[in-house]
C-alpha cells in the first residue's frame, strides 16, 4: 500500500452497505462514529456527500481515507472544509491535510476502531503492525485534522 495515488473503488457489496450507513446517519443513527460528510466539487461546486468515519484522538477529530485518494479526498483538498452531519445536527469544518510522518498514530487508532471494516484496504497492515509497515502505509492513506470554525 505504498503508491502514494492509490484508490479503491467500492464493490457493489461496499456501495450496498454505504447506502444503509449513509441512510441511518441521516436518519440520526450514527454507527460507530459515521457521520455524512459534504463538500463542494472541485470542479462542479455542487455539494457532493458520502459516509464517513470520524476518529476522535487526544481531542482532536480525524477523517482517514482508507481507500486512498477517493474524490472526497480530492474535493476535501480544494474546498479546503466540508460539513459533517448526523440527523439535522451539522458541524461546519475546515480540514487540515497532515503530512506523512504524522500519521501513524491515527492510523493505529484508526485500525484499532475500524479495522473490522477497513482492514482490507491496508494490505496486511493493521493496528498492531510495527511503525515501519504504518509509516509506509501513510502516503496511500489520507488524513485530515478536522477543525472547527469559532
Amino acid at each position: 500500500m505504498t503508491d502514494a495515488r492509490r484508490y479503491r473503488r467500492p464493490g457493489k457489496l461496499d456501495a450496498g452497505l454505504n447506502l444503509v450507513v449513509r441512510s441511518l446517519t441521516g436518519l440520526g443513527v450514527s454507527l460507530w462514529g459515521t457521520r455524512i460528510l459534504s463538500v463542494r466539487g472541485r470542479r462542479s461546486g455542487q455539494w457532493r456527500s458520502t459516509p464517513v468515519n470520524l476518529l476522535t484522538l487526544d481531542g482532536a477529530d480525524y477523517l482517514v481515507s482508507p481507500r486512498g485518494h477517493t474524490q472526497w479526498v480530492r474535493n476535501l483538498r480544494a474546498a479546503g472544509g466540508g460539513q459533517l452531519r448526523v440527523g439535522r445536527r451539522v458541524r461546519r469544518f475546515r480540514a487540515v491535510e497532515l503530512p506523512d510522518d504524522e500519521k501513524v498514530e491515527i492510523l493505529r487508532a484508526y485500525l484499532a476502531r475500524w479495522g473490522w471494516e477497513v482492514g482490507r484496504f491496508f494490505d496486511g497492515v493493521d493496528a498492531h503492525s510495527d511503525t515501519a509497515d504504518l509509516r509506509a502505509a501513510a502516503p496511500g492513506c489520507p488524513v485530515f485534522r478536522v477543525v472547527t470554525p469559532r
